[in-house]
């Protein structure tokens, strides 16, 4: 039985590589600023997932997002869904809809976990934060995301 697995296993890591290995996802950066309800504006530098390969990697594998650095998701308007499968560091993913207006907040994300994140409703991109950033800066629905990357 064993000698008939062999050449499975053999063209799979042909195929796939070694487990755990990543094939190198390059991301251009862009600026992102997010304007509170109040009008306090909170830049940061973003990582612009905007190809399929890009989004299937997000911030998977890396163990520290800096304070002022995230992740820009932009896609076609739909209700959008994320889970946290091998992204290390709780995450607060803000959902943005077509007029650049943050309509959820998932806050302070559970690393590892299978467990959908949903939008609630139609979005057309997500900013990802390092966790515990919008409760700090302060970062609530209504909030505005103003970004060239952003339709």
């Amino acid at each position: 039985m064993l000698s008939r697995l062999l050449p499975i296993l053999a063209l799979l890591l042909a195929v796939c590589g070694p487990a755990g290995a990543q094939a190198p996802v390059e991301f251009d950066t862009g600026p992102l600023t997010v304007v509170t309800r109040d009008g306090t504006r909170h830049d940061f530098t973003v990582e612009l997932a905007l190809t399929g390969q890009q989004m299937a990697r997000g911030l998977m594998h890396r163990e520290e997002l800096a304070p002022d650095a995230g992740m820009l998701f932009v896609f076609p308007q739909r209700v959008a869904s994320f889970w946290m499968k091998n992204t290390l560091i709780p995450l607060d993913m803000l959902f943005i809809d077509r007029r650049g207006r943050v309509v959820h907040i998932a806050e302070r994300t559970t690393p590892l976990s299978e467990r959908g994140i949903s939008s609630r409703r139609p979005v057309i991109a997500v900013l990802e934060l390092a966790g515990g950033t919008a409760e700090r800066l302060g970062i609530e629905p209504g909030a505005t995301v103003e970004s060239p990357a952003l339709p």
